[in-house]
């Protein structure tokens, strides 16, 4: 398959979508922005696509809890669309809001019931952090191939403190390599605020599920495609060309390129 077919799912408060479909556009798929109405009414059909993305954004306004009104309607609305995608081992995104409706939904970190096991609450320090921060990958799934242990990547979120239901949970994370991304400093450290910036438990900021195929990270790498999108141009003197985020989009079109 050349031209993996990516469904960029947006609703109301959706912002990162036309950001996240020109970094998959860019890593050599055909990215479309589809509402999801368009998949309740079946105007257009999740089987239709090789990957699904669930960008950043305000869904709902964040009524309830950040995601939750999104994840609720992924249960229950679309539940048996997303399980089939998922048995013909098709891949998932979720970034930031997407990352919290993956959780919220019961797909992340995956069991057979859908059953929540984790959240993402609102940030330790009680504000909104908007920054960029350090990310440790020690952790190959098929999003993860060929990226460096050590990335950077924005941040945008006031609810991105994960936390898991229970110790057996999170030990269930870390025996099984579900823990993708991980806050750290500049040298891979694990330390507290401000380089972990929400207080996540284990300075988890990504987890996959069992597989490796469902992904969801609350840092931005659609932010992070091009050198030139930092200040600095972080990776410059490490001679590269492009952002550390676009290796991840990269990762999940050649995989699709060479499974389907």
């Amino acid at each position: 398959m050349s031209k993996p077919k990516v469904c960029v799912l947006r609703t109301a408060g959706t912002n990162c979508d036309e950001e996240t479909a020109f970094a998959f556009s860019k890593a050599g798929a055909l990215a479309e922005p589809v509402h999801i109405n368009k998949l309740i009414e079946q105007k257009k059909h999740l089987a239709d696509y090789q990957i699904l993305a669930i960008p950043g954004g305000f869904t709902y306004g964040d009524d309830i809890a950040a995601g939750k009104i999104l994840a609720n309607e992924l249960r229950y609305k679309l539940i048996d669309q997303i399980k089939i995608f998922i048995q013909e081992g098709k891949l998932i995104i979720g970034i930031c809001n997407g990352f919290q409706v993956l959780v919220k939904s019961g797909l992340l970190p995956g069991n057979s019931d859908l059953r929540q096991e984790a959240s993402l609450i609102i940030n330790d320090s009680a504000k909104f952090e908007d920054r960029w921060v350090y990310l440790k990958s020690t952790v190959k799934c098929i999003w993860t191939k060929n990226l460096s242990e050590i990335i950077y990547l924005p941040v945008a979120h006031g609810e991105g403190k994960f936390i898991a239901k229970d110790e057996l949970v999170l030990q269930r994370l870390k025996d099984n390599g579900q823990i993708v991304f991980q806050y750290c400093d500049e040298k891979g450290g694990l330390t507290g605020y401000p380089e972990n910036p929400n207080g996540s438990e284990d300075n988890i900021a990504g987890i996959c599920d069992e597989s490796g195929r469902i992904l969801g990270l609350m840092p931005h790498p659609e932010r992070h495609i091009e050198v030139s999108q930092h200040p600095r141009r972080w990776g410059v003197a490490k001679n590269k060309n492009e952002g550390d985020g676009l290796q991840l989009f990269k990762n999940g079109v050649e995989y699709i390129r060479k499974n389907f």
